[in-house]
């Protein structure tokens, strides 16, 4: 229990260092109540709700975001008062990407360190998601991919909807899949993870239930239960939140013209995939 507590309060304390030399790098247009409305927090019984904030750019993520949840989850981590913690995004989105638009005018004006910070912040984030502490819900409610799949897929539940589209379209802009896609992707079934990151094909809710990417899956019209069972929830046990993502999750199969069908033999039962 000691070395636990030792672990934690090195690691806040090199996320605050961390959070303070990114800040620093943030445009100088940048305010605080900019920094706090990009991610708005939500305080329920046992738990904390992170709502990435940028609809209009379909939550895209930027320093800004990046530095913000940092500086949020270290302190959640830190509160035996929260047992656990949920993202979701504003809009149709829960996020996609990284700030692309905002990384080439940065290139442009030859801002070379500010794009630095922006993926050290981002990549931090993400390291701190794989390992942190507490369990993790990410609401996978609409346009998930690139950094977007990064700073959920290492947490502990994903969970899908019909609203939920998937990919790691980094190729496309002459890229290569980031953010953790490494990791996540490699340990997909067969070839399915090279396929994703060499392609930047599109998954459905369901073909990342069936795959392994998201853990849950549920029909939108379901999401106000859930969130409102999660936010009654006082717990720290990942088993708990289990069965209350359980509870309302919908059996759901690919569809027949789906690419996972060219690289899998499925029985014919929800969440499960074997591979030849």
């Amino acid at each position: 229990m000691q070395s636990l507590k030792r672990l934690v309060t090195s690691r806040h304390r090199d996320s605050l260092i961390r959070l303070k030399r990114n800040l620093s790098s943030l445009p100088i247009n940048s305010s605080a109540g900019d920094l706090q409305n990009q991610v708005l927090v939500e305080g329920k019984a046992s738990s904390r709700v992170a709502i990435l904030n940028r609809p209009s750019s379909l939550n895209a993520l930027n320093t800004n975001i990046g530095a913000r949840l940092h500086e949020l989850y270290a302190s959640w981590e830190d509160d035996p008062n929260i047992g656990f913690v949920v993202m979701k995004g504003s809009g149709r989105a829960f996020c996609a990407g990284g700030d692309i638009v905002a990384l080439y005018h940065l290139i442009n004006e030859g801002k070379i360190e500010k794009c630095k910070g922006f993926f050290r912040t981002l990549y931090s984030f993400i390291y701190h998601l794989g390992t942190y502490l507490k369990p993790h819900v990410s609401i996978l409610n609409g346009i998930t991919m690139g950094g977007g799949a990064g700073i959920s897929i290492p947490g502990t539940f994903r969970l899908a909807t019909d609203r939920t589209v998937f990919a790691t379209p980094e190729t496309q802009i002459g890229f290569h899949p980031d953010a953790g896609a490494s990791f996540h992707l490699s340990r997909l079934p067969g070839h399915l993870g090279e396929y994703l990151g060499l392609t930047g094909a599109k998954l459905s809710g369901a073909e990342m239930v069936s795959c392994g990417l998201a853990t849950h899956y549920s029909n939108t019209d379901k999401l106000p239960l859930i969130e409102e069972e999660l936010g009654n929830l006082v717990t720290d046990d990942p088993s708990v939140i289990e069965s209350c993502l359980e509870k309302y999750s919908d059996a759901v199969y690919p569809e027949k013209i789906s690419a996972l069908h060219r690289l899998v033999f499925s029985y014919r039962r929800p969440y499960f995939c074997y591979w030849l």
